[in-house]
């Protein structure tokens, strides 16, 4: 199991794949797995027999997960996908910090 220093509410870049290049927001993270799911991004087709709960089947579409390694977080500051480094404040906190501006992402 590793690290993952992306965390559910955080936008992100897909690096690879079939939606390389698009934005989204974390809506999950499943760091034993190492993936997560994004909001609108590697949509999956499901086919949904009809339930008590859903009267209607049918095909419905639904976010799959993706792996960790295929995104990039998103700075704030500079609005471009960089690598997350770690930062101890004084008050001995750690910080998520920008790579290329040095910015600190958790505030």
């Amino acid at each position: 199991m590793a690290k993952t220093r992306i965390k559910k509410g955080d936008t992100v870049v897909v690096i690879a794949g079939k939606d390389k290049g698009k934005k989204g927001k974390v809506l999950s993270v499943f760091p034993k797995k190492e993936r997560l799911i994004i909001e609108n991004i590697n949509m999956a087709t499901k086919h949904v027999r009809p339930t008590r709960q859903m009267q209607q089947g049918g095909i419905i579409h639904q976010e799959a997960p993706i792996h960790i390694s295929n995104v990039m977080l998103l700075c704030k500051k500079c609005d471009k996908p960089t690598r997350i480094g770690m930062k101890m404040l004084d008050d001995g906190t750690k910080v998520r910090v920008c790579k290329k501006c040095g910015e600190d992402i958790d505030k």
